[in-house]
């Protein structure tokens, strides 16, 4: 096995170009792993940990560009406001040392549908920036998962950085583990509200082949909170809605039986995660409301 640094972007394009098996390494939390246990030996190893702008983010008017390799860590200490789904499930990767090391693009490379990030990605509506020598492209979060552990990434492209809106209302992400750390999610769920364009979005992990959303709970949703006035109203989602989106969000997943849990417990779980996502996120829209208000009636 030989080992690829290159010391710039352009240095790893190069190499990736070169060596379209090179298998890229960043944090090294997932490809140590499969190399450890003897499910992968690739015959390059494209060591990224120099090239500076992967560590990199920048907070524009309207989003965030996320390098790929920015560590969970510095996601939950600086980029909480901006991106809140993603900075909760920050705080479920494994351990700190993990999080120390471990970031979105590693996440995205391995396309693992347990990845903890995917959910709130697919929530936020993210798009992933990649990169070969031929040129850059951005190619949207829903067409990037493609199969089992499988992205749309061309044999020559890297990830260079995800880009992601910055949230314009509550974000909120849930995990089910079987202990409360350093575990790979027996199922995930990330749901977020977006005022401005008066849509919800949402993320599922660990429950299909690939990360999923689940569209029919969504356009349902979408079309009773509209219907029902509530973005305007403020008013509590009633039960009879919460639970169809719930129900609606289980019929969404395609699920296995494994080590971690049955199939059919996953899809309950998806539920009551959907149903308890949605009151604390519509909670705090709600919240956000009257605090508003009381600042108009103020001034």
């Amino acid at each position: 096995m030989d080992f690829l640094r290159p010391a710039s972007w352009e240095e790893a394009l190069a190499a990736k170009a070169e060596h379209p098996a090179a298998v890229p390494i960043a944090g090294g939390t997932d490809v140590m792993v499969e190399i450890n246990f003897d499910h992968r030996r690739p015959t390059h190893l494209l060591d990224l940990g120099r090239v500076a702008d992967l560590h990199e983010w920048e907070v524009g008017e309207d989003s965030v560009r996320l390098g790929a390799s920015v560590p969970y860590t510095r996601i939950m200490e600086n980029l909480r406001a901006e991106l809140p789904g993603l900075a909760l499930a920050s705080h479920t990767v494994a351990s700190p040392q993990i999080r120390n090391r471990g970031g979105v693009g590693g996440n995205l490379g391995t396309a693992s549908p347990a990845g903890d990030a995917h959910p709130a990605l697919l929530a936020a509506g993210a798009e992933v920036e990649v990169e070969s020598v031929r040129g850059s492209r951005l190619i949207p979060i829903d067409a990037f998962y493609t199969g089992v552990k499988r992205n749309a990434l061309a044999a020559d492209e890297l990830i260079r950085a995800v880009h992601v809106r910055k949230a314009d209302g509550p974000q909120q992400y849930s995990k089910v583990g079987t202990r409360n750390a350093m575990v790979i999610a027996v199922c995930a769920f990330g749901l977020a509200l977006h005022p401005e364009t008066r849509t919800v979005r949402t993320g599922i992990g660990s429950a299909a082949p690939t990360p999923v959303r689940a569209k029919a709970a969504e356009e349902f949703l979408n079309a009773a909170l509209d219907e029902g006035g509530f973005w305007d109203n403020g008013k509590i989602v009633t039960p009879s809605v919460a639970k169809r989106f719930a129900d609606l969000c289980a019929a969404a997943c395609n699920p296995i039986d494994d080590v971690r849990g049955t199939a059919n417990y996953r899809r309950h779980a998806v539920g009551v995660m959907a149903r308890r996502t949605l009151t604390w996120t519509w909670e705090s829209y709600r919240g956000g409301r009257r605090a508003d208000h009381r600042k108009g009636g103020a001034a």
